[in-house]
């Protein structure tokens, strides 16, 4: 076969494919602590869509493997060399305000809506379509390719997690879960708290900070914030104060009293974590206020902490600001901050760094910053950033491919957000959004375009037979 209209093969299938994947969509695959057993640890639903893929990969005629009903895979090929494709069936709950079923996969004006049909049923969908054409069309093989099926990648990526520890790792891959054209670099993913003990209270001071609570997501910009001050005096004047202050913000909130105990709320503006610039942190404006009330000297010192991230997104504040060309600048999410008077207080905080950046003297520059402050960090957490060469084999494949197929140019992007190739030694994030396209991923009326979908099983299937055929 000298030329192969991808698109054309994809055309042939276009009926089995929309019917496959509205099979897919309907299964309501929402981790479930409630209903998980031995033989579904993740929840029913969970293993009914990983029974799906493994199921419809057996008919088809693929080699599949049930990996502890935590992940699968379907096979196709031969050869010491394996090509792997990361996907997953899991969702996150379809949430309130839908206009259609969020699991009935209705077609609507050429898109299809469901939990699942941009993240990340769709695309898995997508990338089998495109190993279900190169097996049909029998073209020779000299690696195999292995579609991996992973249920948790909503929540603790236990699947992966377990799947490589008892399976081979693919010599390269992408994961067909982000934008296109190609991922090639992602930032690396810390979470820490910084943690502020009971300390020295002064009695006699006008304000006493009793508590403070604002967002649940270290990687979200907390978009509400609520504190309980008591109050010895100038109720009235502190009132005006805060609105005065929210006015020259353009924010929202609000202050009530009960008695000597006064409550302020803010509004801020969500974003995600990624890129704290994108929204309005509402804990953190709602320190900077406190901050000028002259606080007990416990209160004081938790909202200063606070406060020295107003502005301070890059790393300032413990003088590790840092940027590279292949991935950009290290930013600081203040995603959750918790306090009361009785237990002290606990600040979240989500850090993406660049892929050249020194995580373990980073660390230790934190540490020894939060030491001087008599303060310290607890539940350190990071994931490894993940980058490919420009001119590595596998970025210059899917380039070319990509190319071929759309006609527009393989931009390679980075990114400050996480996608299963974190987990191969050798991968990159492959589509399947195209540029330009609104993002519905996790959103009420979640859908996907059918063309866009088909566009992509055109791309996958090149890509797969370029990277398995040599």
């Amino acid at each position: 076969m000298n030329h192969i209209n991808w698109m054309e093969e994809v055309l042939k299938r276009k009926e089995d494919f929309i019917k496959d994947l509205q099979g897919l969509l309907r299964i309501k695959s929402v981790f479930n602590e409630n209903d998980k057993n031995p033989e579904a640890p993740l929840g029913q639903g969970i293993k009914d869509a990983l029974e799906y893929m493994l199921n419809m990969g057996s008919k088809d005629g693929f080699i599949t493997k049930n990996v502890g009903n935590l992940a699968g895979h379907l096979e196709m090929g031969q050869g010491d060399k394996l090509i792997g494709i990361l996907g997953h069936v899991d969702v996150v709950p379809e949430g309130d305000g839908w206009s259609v079923d969020p699991y009935g996969a209705v077609i609507k004006d050429g898109k299809i809506y469901a939990r699942g049909s941009s993240d990340d049923k769709g695309p898995t969908i997508a990338a089998y379509y495109g190993m279900k054409i190169v097996k049909e069309l029998g073209l020779p093989l000299n690696k195999r390719v292995r579609l991996i099926v992973g249920t948790d990648e909503e929540s603790d990526w236990r699947c992966v997690e377990h799947y490589f520890a008892e399976e081979e790792m693919p010599d390269m891959g992408f994961v067909p879960d982000a934008d296109f054209p190609i991922i090639f670099a992602e930032k690396g993913i810390s979470d820490y708290d910084i943690v502020q003990d009971i300390g020295a209270s002064t009695a006699n001071a006008d304000f006493k900070l009793l508590s403070f609570q604002s967002g649940r997501r270290y990687n979200m910009v907390p978009d509400f914030a609520e504190v309980h001050v008591q109050i010895n005096s100038e109720l009235e004047k502190m009132d005006q104060e805060y609105r005065n202050y929210l006015k020259e913000w353009e924010l929202e909130g609000d202050v009530s009293a009960n008695g000597n105990e006064l409550t302020l709320t803010l509004v801020g503006k969500s974003a995600h974590g990624a890129e704290p610039r994108n929204g309005k942190n509402a804990g953190i404006f709602l320190a900077k206020f406190l901050q000028s009330l002259g606080l007990d000297a416990q209160g004081q010192k938790f909202v200063e902490t606070i406060s020295s991230f107003f502005n301070q997104s890059r790393g300032e504040v413990f003088d590790i600001s840092y940027q590279d060309e292949e991935s950009g600048e290290l930013t600081i999410n203040v995603g959750i901050i918790n306090y009361t008077k009785e237990k002290g207080g606990h600040i979240g905080l989500n850090m993406r760094y660049p892929v050249t950046f020194d995580i373990e003297k980073g660390k230790a520059k934190i540490e020894e910053t939060l030491k001087k402050n008599e303060l310290k960090m607890e539940n350190f957490t990071d994931s490894k950033p993940t980058y490919v060469k420009k001119d590595d084999p596998l970025i210059q494949t899917l380039q070319r491919v990509y190319e071929e197929q759309t006609g527009e140019k393989a931009e390679l992007l980075a990114i400050g957000g996480g996608t299963y190739s974190r987990a191969l030694d050798h991968g990159v994030a492959f589509g399947a959004l195209f540029p330009g396209r609104e993002d519905v991923m996790h959103q009420k009326d979640e859908y996907a375009i059918v063309d866009d979908l088909l566009k992509a099983t055109a791309i996958y299937a090149q890509a797969i037979y370029e990277l398995a055929k040599v």
